[in-house]
Formats: structure tokens, C-alpha cells, sequence
């Protein structure tokens, strides 16, 4: 293996696995799940990893394969709902519980839409991206992306109407 490939794909997974990992959990909702996404985005990006000539297009190239890869596993698997528990913590913070529903709340309505209208509101909220980026990451028209954006806040607000007062969650 070649002394500079193994360095330089080492640094990037370093580098940007942290924000590869929170988009994939927003992604898949499930933390294995993301984890698992990740790594299959990285595994499919080292294979490229020579053609890949920009460094300032290769996250943008990782991001693509994962959110054709979340898109696929949709479609290849039925939808069952499975929520993993972690450790409980030893000591709750205060606020905490109003957080956590909040959180388990967006989850809950994320799962009520659609793979391709999740995708595009991580896009466009949490990826900050254009609508521009988005169509051309996804393949489609603007005007797409702007009524699917527009229908999936619709359906999120008809969801957990609850969402509506909420600012910023932590």
C-alpha cells in the first residue's frame, strides 16, 4: 500500500469523521446505524481515493456516497422502528428531560417522512446547503427541492406541531 494513500485518508478520517458521523445519525436516526453508514461511505471512498484529486472535494464526495447509501439501504430494507438504549447516565442535568423529549420528538416526526424529504431537510437545515447544492447532490431540479422542502416542514409542523416553539435544540 502506498506510504501516501495510508497517510493522507488516515488524516482525513481524523480529520472529518466527528461531522461525517452527526450527519449520517441524522441520516439514519440510529447510532449503529450511522456508524455503519460511515463506514461504508469511507470503504467506498478509499477505493477512489487516488482518482479523488481535489482534498477540498473529497468530503464533499464521502457526503455523496453516503446519502446514495442511506438512500439504498431505504429501499433495500423494511422499515422497523428500533430504538437502542445506551448506559443510563449517573447524574441527569438539569433541563435535561425537556431536551430529551424535544429530541425524542424530532425523531419521532423524522421518521414520519419520507427518505428523500429527510434527506433534504438534513441537507438544507443541518448541512447548511443551497438549494442549488442540494438538487445537484440529489440529481433533481430546484424547483424540486423546493416544494419537497417546503412539504416536509408541512408534514413535520402536522407531526409534532409541538416543534413549532422550539428555537434551537442542544
Amino acid at each position: 500500500m502506498d506510504p501516501g494513500f495510508e497517510t493522507g485518508f488516515r488524516e482525513f478520517v481524523i480529520d472529518r469523521s466527528g461531522a461525517l458521523f452527526r450527519t449520517a445519525y441524522l441520516l439514519t436516526g440510529d447510532r449503529h446505524a450511522a456508524e455503519d453508514l460511515v463506514q461504508s461511505a469511507l470503504a467506498k471512498t478509499a477505493a477512489k481515493w487516488s482518482d479523488l484529486r481535489d482534498p477540498e472535494a473529497i468530503e464533499g464526495y464521502v457526503r455523496r456516497v453516503m446519502y446514495y447509501e442511506q438512500v439504498s439501504w431505504w429501499r433495500r430494507r423494511s422499515r422497523v422502528a428500533e430504538v437502542s438504549t445506551g448506559r443510563l447516565p449517573d447524574r441527569i442535568d438539569e433541563g435535561h428531560a425537556e431536551i430529551v423529549d424535544l429530541r425524542l420528538v424530532m425523531r419521532t416526526a423524522l421518521a414520519r417522512l419520507t427518505p428523500r424529504q429527510r434527506a433534504m431537510l438534513v441537507l438544507r437545515y443541518f448541512e447548511d446547503r443551497s438549494e442549488t447544492e442540494i438538487a445537484q447532490l440529489l440529481g433533481v431540479r430546484v424547483g424540486s427541492v423546493r416544494s419537497q422542502i417546503y412539504r416536509s416542514l408541512e408534514r413535520l409542523k402536522q407531526a409534532a406541531p409541538e416543534l413549532s416553539t422550539v428555537r434551537e435544540l442542544r
